[in-house]
């Protein structure tokens, strides 16, 4: 963390009167006027808090002038431009201190910030390391090396850091914000709660250290706790996108699609038209079976974002329930044109083709749906009732023992299994999976009656497959 302590130990800074008069005298440049080091330490102290960084400098180059050999002076000029973006000149400063005073700890930390925002991990963590040689207790340098640590995805070692700033400052403003968010890297979530609330304790205002927690916390799934991390996240900052976008999320989540709905249109407020929180009302509406709302917002997102993959699907399902088939197709052709390899995609545009009767693109669709996903069972019973419905009978059968391959206990493949065998011919093979499916779920008993009951109600067959002849 860089500073700008131009100190006032020993006499106390200049009353704010006083200190207008200096200021005063010095923009006018008044010739009469004397400025010694102190005044324009404290002059430039004035410029930097009020964030006039090029004023500031000015004032420190002047002092320059008249204390060259000042390690303090080099070293504010070197914050000075770290502030003011001016990496590589702010480590010359800091290299002069250093030649003047190489032991200083503050100097040390402020070059190793320094190297690290241009990329230098390493030489960063090595000034890091000679503050801690000459000062062991700094807790800068080990809140500053485990920063360095963190950025090169060394987590674990910046933890170790991290703790060791805080055993010599447990009030550190932003030690506890790290470790949690450490934890949070590491799925290590009860530590790093334990964390952010160390540092809520601290600073209570801190908007991301709440909205993370809320991120923790769900999940945990603890979403009620989440919900009120997130609501504390925005009474702080009103304006805070990801904390309403996240919260519309929790609230949905909850079944409190109203109140997410007003979450997400919260965002639209603060950023105008966002095809994603346009999709996230339509999922309420939808959840809701409110699908002519959801129709419509699904189409506002692709109004922003036509590449929207998501959108495409869930208009295209919302199209679905309402029978508008055809146009439920078009919807899921989109979506599958942008996302090729997404299972869930082109199993929902089979389905729709399907009922659009489309009976044969359907086949195909399914059919991709295998290949994408070759070990479930759900997809390989899909194609199968759908090559069952064509009359593509083999092919159904080969389908419903892929199914068995993925699932061998389902009863659901067993028994659709024995109407191929049955249509095939294959008398044997169809009683022994009827029977299969009848052990397996005997409730398959009142779909093989409602399915076939002339071969139900046969004796002799009932005898075959073991049905009691009083059921």
């Amino acid at each position: 963390m860089s500073t700008f302590d131009f100190g006032f130990e020993e006499e106390g800074p200049l009353d704010e009167d006083r200190l207008h008069d200096l200021i005063k005298a010095y923009e006018r440049k008044e010739p009469q006027a004397y400025f010694d080091s102190d005044a324009l330490e404290d002059i430039a102290a004035h410029y930097f808090e009020a964030g006039k960084l090029d004023a500031a400098l000015v004032a420190i180059d002047q002092l320059l002038d008249t204390q060259p050999f000042s390690s303090d002076t080099w070293l504010r000029r070197g914050v000075l431009l770290s502030n003011m973006g001016r990496q590589d000149e702010a480590l010359e400063a800091y290299q002069k201190a250093l030649a003047l005073n190489p032991t200083d700890a503050e100097t040390l930390v402020n070059l190793g910030i320094t190297l690290d925002s241009l990329g230098e991990a390493q030489r960063a963590l090595e000034a890091f390391s000679k503050a801690l040689k000459y000062d062991p207790l700094n807790d800068e340098a080990h809140f500053s090396s485990g920063c360095t640590l963190a950025r090169t995805e060394r987590i674990s070692e910046a933890v170790a850091a991290f703790k060791l700033c805080a055993e010599q400052n447990p009030n550190h403003p932003e030690v506890w914000y790290e470790l949690g968010y450490c934890y949070d890297r590491m799925a290590e979530d009860e530590q790093s709660i334990a964390c952010y609330d160390r540092h809520l304790d601290l600073d209570p205002y801190a908007h991301e250290a709440w909205f993370n927690r809320a991120i923790v916390l769900e999940r945990l799934q603890r979403m009620e706790e989440a919900l009120h991390s997130y609501e504390m996240a925005i009474v702080i900052d009103e304006g805070f996108l990801s904390a309403y976008y996240n919260k519309g999320n929790t609230l949905a989540f909850l079944g409190r699609f109203d109140e997410a709905i007003e979450s997400y249109k919260c965002v639209l407020k603060l950023k105008g038209p966002d095809a994603p929180a346009y999709c996230n009302i339509a999922l309420a509406y939808e959840e809701q079976g409110q699908h002519k709302e959801g129709t419509r917002y699904f189409k506002k997102a692709l109004q922003q974002d036509k590449a929207l993959a998501e959108a495409w699907h869930g208009l295209g399902c919302s199209l679905f329930v309402q029978k508008r088939y055809k146009q439920a197709v078009a919807a899921h052709q989109h979506a599958t044109d942008l996302r090729r390899n997404c299972g869930d995609f082109w199993s929902a545009k089979a389905e729709a083709q399907y009922k659009a009767g489309q009976l044969k693109e359907s086949i195909k669709s399914f059919r991709r749906v295998t290949i994408l996903e070759p070990e479930s069972h759900y997809a390989w019973m899909d194609y199968a009732d759908t090559l069952f419905d064509a009359e593509h009978y083999a092919a159904a059968c080969a389908a419903y023992q892929k199914a068995l391959q993925c699932s061998p206990e389902c009863p659901a493949a067993w028994f659709q299994l024995s109407g191929t065998f049955y249509s095939l011919g294959r008398k044997r093979e169809f009683v022994q999976a009827l029977v299969r499916s009848f052990s397996l779920d005997p409730a398959n008993k009142d779909r093989f009656k409602e399915s076939c009951p002339d071969l139900y109600n046969d004796p002799e067959f009932r005898a075959v497959v073991g049905l009691d002849l009083g059921t």
